[in-house]
């Protein structure tokens, strides 16, 4: 463990208040100390919930160590019963509060308690958010599922969306109406909006849809083979995936299966004349395992960019994602340090990044757009609508996503471009308000060179022909000209130089 300014995943005890979180009739008590307590923050203001987290802590105090803090413990589990009734609780410890050892899982079983009480072992200091969230889902499924008949029609689960989950709540809309059009109902979905009464109807369903391995892959292998059920390997995230998907579902339920592909627009926008001149564009995909191995190969089989580097953060799919790599002639970059995330990205020097929240602030600082496709994420990766990642309709809304930054940014670029206009300079004002628009004076500019580099200057003609560089390529210009600079023994850029690297690296 280390200190950071940013972090992809948080301690598994934040894993363990999403799975919480998500569910109704659980509640979690958490042995924490002060300063631990941020599930309120976490829940109500990044992904706007309209209910408080379950969570009940017991902010012991440093003076509180030197007592007995056990007994705080089964006191914060007693008030949690009595006040919020739920129907099971889990158990746990923070981080901070693993160290000394009071064992809350033990402590619990001794109160003799009237509901289920499941225990959570979280090793906070070898493992992360994502392993926290798997395995509290796990532990509940395995303490409260019920052997039990199959339904009479053919159903489904759907194992893995949690709280704060990458558009979770939307990937459950948009598979349920898939599934449905496929002749298949749902049965449970688990753990988002489910209780321990649900949790028990489990095995009733012929087989389990895994959305998200990240958070349910334990649960639907336990369920595998505890209950005989099998759960699909395929995540429908774009065209090819969600065919292949409806296929593999097919034969796990001997049904005919024909999609409805009505309302798909991805295909066809992605070779209209409004895409044809972003082919070929170099991206870099980074974030959670799974969602950068469906990005892969949307952004390489069905967009036409081109996969010039591949990572992910949480270690347990550092395998599949080295194998991906692989095939994709690319180095696949397993790591949660978001400076070397960075430093790759700069060195890779791409058109466009596929990444989390922190790959947006550092597409920011580089100039490189960015399309968010993977948690962690802000409140603006929370929309009102419904805007999903799964299923045909996703396909659309991922469209959508990479291809606007690209857009949008080639239109500022436009605006950069004529800024010099008698209708687009910065004084004009909006150019629909032609009539208000104030005339251009001409100033006489002082140069006024700024080093880039510790041993180069531009010169202000050279910097203002650079700004004319489309902006997916500007980054890449100028360190290839300060690069020849260097190498030529120079120490300012001027125009001429510009040109003269241009020519240098197009031969």
């Amino acid at each position: 463990m280390k200190l950071t300014v940013w972090t992809y995943e948080g301690p598994p005890h934040v894993g363990a208040m999403r799975v919480a979180t998500a569910m109704k009739g659980l509640h979690y008590v958490l042995h924490a100390p002060q300063g631990d307590t941020y599930a309120d923050l976490l829940f109500t203001m990044i992904e706007r919930r309209n209910h408080r987290p379950p969570v009940t802590y017991t902010t012991f105090q440093a003076r509180d160590l030197g007592s007995d803090t056990a007994t705080l413990f089964k006191q914060s589990c007693q008030e949690a019963v009595d006040r919020f009734d739920p129907q099971a609780i889990i158990v746990g410890a923070s981080c901070t509060a693993e160290l000394i050892q009071d064992d809350p899982a033990g402590l619990a079983e001794t109160m003799g308690l009237s509901i289920p009480v499941i225990p959570l072992e979280l090793p906070s200091y070898q493992r992360k958010e994502n392993f926290g969230a798997d395995e509290t889902f796990y532990q509940i499924v395995k303490h409260l599922a019920q052997p039990q008949d199959r339904t009479a029609r053919v159903t489904c689960n759907i194992l893995g969306p949690t709280a704060l989950g990458f558009r979770h709540r939307d990937d459950v809309e948009e598979i349920t109406g898939l599934l449905s059009d496929l002749g298949i109902d749902v049965n449970v979905v688990a753990p988002l909006g489910a209780t321990p009464a649900d949790i028990a109807r489990l095995p009733a369903a012929h087989f389990n849809v895994l959305l998200s391995p990240e958070t349910g892959e334990s649960a639907a292998r336990w369920l595998e083979k505890t209950h005989s059920q099998p759960f699909t390997k395929i995540v429908p995230i774009g065209v090819g995936a969600t065919r292949d998907f409806i296929a593999e579902v097919a034969t796990i339920t001997g049904l005919p299966c024909k999609p409805d592909e009505s309302r798909l627009r991805m295909p066809w926008w992605s070779r209209s004349v409004d895409s044809t001149y972003l082919t070929g564009k170099r991206v870099f995909i980074f974030g959670d395992g799974t969602h950068v191995a469906a990005h892969a190969r949307i952004a390489r089989d069905e967009m036409g960019f081109e996969v010039v580097g591949i990572g992910c953060y949480n270690r347990e799919m550092a395998r599949p994602i080295r194998a991906l790599a692989k095939e994709y002639g690319v180095e696949a970059l397993i790591s949660d340090d978001y400076l070397e995330v960075e430093q790759t990205i700069e060195a890779l020097s791409p058109e466009m990044i596929l990444g989390t929240q922190m790959e947006r602030h550092i597409g920011k600082r580089l100039g490189i757009p960015c399309a968010v496709i993977s948690a962690p994420v802000h409140v603006q990766d929370y929309p009102a609508r419904c805007s999903p990642q799964v299923g045909f309709e996703g396909a659309n809304v991922i469209f959508d996503t990479l291809i606007h930054p690209l857009v949008m940014g080639l239109e500022e670029h436009l605006l950069t471009m004529f800024r010099d206009d008698f209708e687009f300079h910065d004084d004009a004002g909006p150019s629909h308000h032609g009539g208000k628009a104030k005339a251009r004076v001409d100033e006489v500019e002082t140069p006024t060179p700024q080093p880039q580099d510790d041993n180069i200057i531009w010169l202000s003609d050279a910097e203002k022909e650079l700004k004319k560089i489309p902006f997916f390529v500007r980054g890449k210009a100028r360190r290839n000209t300060e690069t020849f600079a260097l190498e030529k023994g120079l120490h300012e850029i001027s125009l001429d130089t510009l040109y003269e690297a241009k020519a240098h690296y197009a031969r």
